[in-house]
């Protein structure tokens, strides 16, 4: 299941390494290196969870938690901090933070944490969803159709596991970027179009039930329907 993160961290180093690592781990990652940037982030784009420095440029992990919780924005917040006092933890839970890790850390805990927090947040780790004649597993990265395996690729099984997700709801081409490609994304880029047909190949062809639904000049709905 996508989880798309935002990590906000100016030591490259550090950013580096846990960007790297969270992406091996099949996350979506975001990156913001000021606080000013951070904040807009947060309120512009819905991530599932943000990993915080408290020493940041222009506004510190404090201040920013405390401006995403008073616009009302509930996403998990795991805050990352050099020092150990109990004073400094207290501070950065009481300024809406849910978690507090210490550095240095090991990338294991911190991969722990975010799991956590997603879990909390959503469905993010259900382990798997059945449907008729459909099953997603995403522990195992595996879905069938009435027993048969379909093979997908990483960003093929990215995209069905986002549409699953919000099953029976309309999601649009931007939303469906946003989380399952990266910031970068070209909103006038095809490529959503592209890989809705390559999973309906793989999923629709041959069945009278349809998964994958278009609605036409807003997005797409996964709904085990009859056209």
């Amino acid at each position: 299941m996508i989880v798309r993160v935002l990590l906000v961290e100016d030591d490259e180093v550090v950013s580096s390494f846990v960007r790297r690592g969270l992406i091996e781990e099949g996350y979506s990652v975001d990156v913001s290196i000021d606080g000013r940037d951070a904040f807009h982030r947060a309120l512009d784009v819905s991530y599932d969870v943000i990993i915080l420095d408290v020493v940041i440029p222009f506004i510190d992990g404090f201040e920013v938690v405390r401006g995403i919780r008073k616009e009302g924005r509930r996403v998990p917040v795991l805050m990352l901090s050099g020092k150990n006092s109990v004073e400094e933890r207290v501070r950065g839970l009481d300024s809406g933070a849910d978690d507090y890790l210490v550095k240095p850390f090991s990338f294991e805990e911190l991969s722990a944490r975010v799991r956590a927090l997603s879990r909390r947040h959503g469905e993010f780790w259900q382990p798997s969803v059945e449907l008729g004649n459909f099953k997603i597993d995403f522990a195992a990265h595996k879905v069938t159709r009435q027993e048969r395996v379909i093979n997908l690729t990483a960003k093929e099984f990215a995209l069905l596991a986002y549409l699953v997700r919000n099953r029976g709801n309309v999601v649009t081409r931007t939303m469906i970027a946003e989380h399952v490609w990266d910031q970068h994304f070209d909103s006038f880029s095809n490529i959503v179009d592209v890989y809705v047909r390559y999973l309906r190949v793989k999923l629709d062809d041959g069945f009278q039930s349809k998964l994958i639904h278009t609605v036409r000049g807003v997005g797409y709905v996964f709904s085990p329907q009859t056209e």
